[in-house]
């Protein structure tokens, strides 16, 4: 069971002030989930947890493990949404070091991203990487057109076709798209390339649940069961309409009134070094989705405690726009013991005995402390452990978080203007 807590005692902000906006919170979850059957909205995610296609889903794991016995290496080829939600939940719930795992090991092939920039030396190097290895890849792309995925494509494509011929390359692309439309859904319905759907009515960054993360995620490894079952576990938990029991709800409420106390700058904090590309995830949702109409809370994020050795002192005295929302994981999957040392050379034999987690938290607790002394509210989710179900459930916690948080600021969080 998923098992996440919001914690805002240090946030300077009173239950009083989150709940007069009861009244406000209230109607616009209403207008949320009455249109969320409306396929002409982007809110096919707010139901996915239950309502997810069940037949793709056994179509994604079959794919998957056709993918983990036939190559050495899976090249994920996808740019913002598109790659940023599977690497998120790849890296949190993977080996540090997954890639250098030996095989057996690993029981899963290399995850090789490309497609999210345009380095000549980044792909020149995965070249390097691939050479004698089996390769398969997954191009992710809602048209096909979008130009950093579509030339890493061509270039990854014409290697499949040489490497392999023709015919056997067909059965090493995996393609997930439009439904019905698009040059990508052209080119994979002429070749015969296996498919998957990017659904109409979820926007790429809330997709990472659909196809577009659970091929990359499954090929990695991770149980796709238990990362939907938290998800549902979160649609289950937030669809209360009462501000007063709804913590997602809470949360979005904070945000809104910080920065409406100027503290325009959100910072995600972590201090595991796992959940780097979490918070990369997490920065294109907020990012995308409030930015506009000269709008919206710019987000930006730590890994602690390395960051606090370069971000620390802006952070402790710079600008006081900024508040901090940290992802405390409880429990730590793994431990190392400080032992004495005769020497004591560092002055650190005080340590000895504790736990590397122990000091991390001491570390978290420490800064929170100095961080609202300096004037830089912080909210903190504490998060039970590093698991599936647990980050199925953050994935939804942050997607409902910042639909109503959009709406609350007076923005449509899912439309995509362009100058």
């Amino acid at each position: 069971m998923s098992n996440i807590k919001l914690s805002y005692e240090t946030s300077g902000i009173s239950d009083k002030e989150i709940m007069r906006y009861k009244e406000k919170v209230l109607k616009i979850h209403k207008q949320m989930h009455e249109k969320s059957s409306d396929k002409n909205e982007f809110l096919g995610w707010l139901e996915l947890p239950s309502n997810y296609n069940k037949k793709e889903f056994e179509k994604i794991k079959k794919a998957a493990n056709r993918i983990k016995k036939t190559s050495d290496i899976f090249v994920l080829i996808g740019i913002g949404g598109s790659y940023l939600g599977a690497r998120a939940v790849i890296e949190a719930l993977t080996h540090t070091f997954f890639n250098s795992l030996d095989r057996k090991q690993r029981k899963a092939p290399q995850i090789i991203y490309v497609g999210n920039n345009l380095s000549a030396n980044y792909i020149h190097e995965v070249l390097d990487i691939i050479q004698d290895k089996d390769i398969s890849i997954n191009v992710i792309s809602k048209s096909g057109t979008t130009t950093e995925p579509a030339i890493a494509f061509r270039i990854f494509r014409e290697i499949l076709e040489t490497k392999y011929g023709i015919e056997e390359a067909r059965k090493r692309i995996y393609v997930t798209t439009d439904a019905n439309k698009g040059a990508l859904r052209e080119l994979a319905d002429n070749e015969g390339y296996e498919t998957f759907v990017i659904p109409d009515n979820i926007g790429g960054r809330y997709s990472v649940l659909t196809a577009v993360g659970l091929l990359p995620i499954a090929t990695a490894g991770i149980d796709i069961e238990k990362l939907m079952n938290g998800a549902y576990n979160a649609q289950e938990k937030y669809s209360d309409s009462n501000l007063k029991y709804n913590e997602c709800y809470k949360y979005a409420v904070i945000r809104n009134i910080l920065y409406r106390l100027f503290k325009n700058t959100e910072i995600l904090v972590n201090y595991e070094p796992k959940m780097h590309y979490f918070t990369e995830w997490w920065k294109q949702l907020f990012g995308e989705s409030e930015g506009k109409e000269q709008k919206g809370i710019f987000p930006a994020g730590v890994d602690f405690t390395t960051d606090l050795h370069s971000m620390g002192q802006y952070i402790q005295e710079g600008r006081r726009n900024l508040f901090e929302t940290v992802i405390n994981i409880e429990k730590s999957k793994n431990d190392v013991k400080i032992k004495i040392d005769e020497d004591d050379i560092d002055g650190l034999n005080f340590l000895a005995g504790r736990t590397m987690d122990y000091i991390n938290k001491k570390a978290m607790q420490g800064t929170i402390e100095a961080h609202i002394s300096g004037d830089v509210p912080n909210i903190v989710l504490n998060v039970e452990k590093l698991d599936a179900e647990n980050i199925g459930s953050l994935i939804y916690f942050f997607e409902k978080a910042c639909a109503m948080s959009g709406y609350i600021l007076g923005i449509n969080p899912f439309d995509q203007p362009r100058s």
